[in-house]
């Protein structure tokens, strides 16, 4: 198990891919190389027979540089460190803090893999893998890039606190499309772990994400909301949209349990617009300033049941002989 420390100070719990693994992907994805550059370069061959034999060199050397060299990276950067090989396989190129490759990552990792595996047939690949402690060849360590495990066995996973229920819809209105994955999976981590940090230390971490994700929605976060609770009723609201895209419209969503009140570093107030109802027999007085009563009209309070006059009241004691 390998640990990586994202920019927003979350750990993300990554297993690196071991070497069997990564040389069998390796082994697919140079054998769909040279298959597609097999069949391209007959192709081209065939189709170019009337030039010379130097223009038929340049065309083969043409046809390697692409198919060989610029196919893996294409790949590699179109699915984000997911060639054939490494699908097959589960695995995935990721970079040291665990968000996905860019363009930049690919062309090093293809540049150095063509010294490294296939002018050296791969000798130098193993070496540097069997050396290394999260077994990295060379263009691994020059990109800043890592081969991860995706299938890994399922395990349980930290639980999420909801917001409090006073949020409830409050951020039904924000534009939560511009709020890249990476940003919602450092707030899940930070929801998750907050109770094992230092108050200090998650707060301020909670108000940093509060403004990258209020930078993000074009509205400014609440001032009367705490940066956890804010953090966690936007969450939230993401997940309703997402059910509701997924299940309908008319899919009901089930209201999570109040969390504790220090959960977020204040209290739980009572949710609005909910009538408070008396007991029986207990007379109802209206607020002050209040032109009518709150509860509604078909609420009918039973008045207590009166107490006989010719019989003592029960007390639990029975009296003396």
């Amino acid at each position: 198990m390998s640990e990586l420390v994202t920019g927003e100070a979350v750990a993300l719990e990554l297993r690196p891919a071991k070497l069997p693994s990564r040389a069998l992907a390796v082994l697919l994805d140079l054998a769909v190389a040279l298959i597609a550059y097999l069949v391209v370069t007959t192709g081209v061959v065939i189709a170019t027979a009337s030039l010379d034999e130097a223009a038929q060199t340049a065309l083969s050397i043409a046809m390697f540089v692409l198919l060989l060299v610029g196919g893996p990276i294409a790949v590699e950067t179109l699915s984000h460190g997911r060639s054939l090989g490494k699908l097959a396989c589960g695995l995935r190129v990721v970079r040291d803090d665990g968000g996905p490759i860019r363009f930049r990552h690919a062309l090093v990792r293809g540049l150095i893999g063509v010294i490294e595996i296939l002018m050296t047939l791969g000798v130098v690949a193993v070496i540097a893998s069997l050396v290394s402690a999260r077994g990295r060849r060379l263009g691994d360590v020059f990109a800043g890039t890592l081969v991860v495990r995706e299938r890994i066995p399922v395990t349980r996973t930290g639980f999420v606190p909801p917001p409090p229920p006073w949020l409830a819809g409050r951020f039904a209105g924000l534009d939560l499309s511009a709020v890249p994955d990476g940003l919602w999976l450092a707030i899940r981590q930070y929801l998750t772990r907050m109770q094992q940090l230092d108050p200090q230390v998650a707060w301020s971490m909670a108000e940093r994400l509060a403004t990258d994700l209020a930078g993000r929605t074009g509205a400014p976060a609440p001032h009367d909301v705490p940066p956890a609770a804010y953090l966690a009723a936007v969450l939230q609201e993401r997940q309703a949209r997402e059910a509701r895209r997924a299940f309908g419209n008319g899919a009901a969503v089930a209201a999570p349990p109040p969390p504790a009140p220090a959960a977020y570093g204040g209290g739980v107030a009572a949710p609005v617009g909910v009538p408070h109802v008396p007991p029986a027999g207990v007379p109802y007085v209206p607020p002050a300033g209040a032109g009518h009563s709150p509860v509604a009209p078909d609420v009918v309070r039973q008045p207590a049941p009166p107490v006989p006059q010719d019989e003592p009241p029960a007390t639990g004691f029975a009296p003396p002989a």
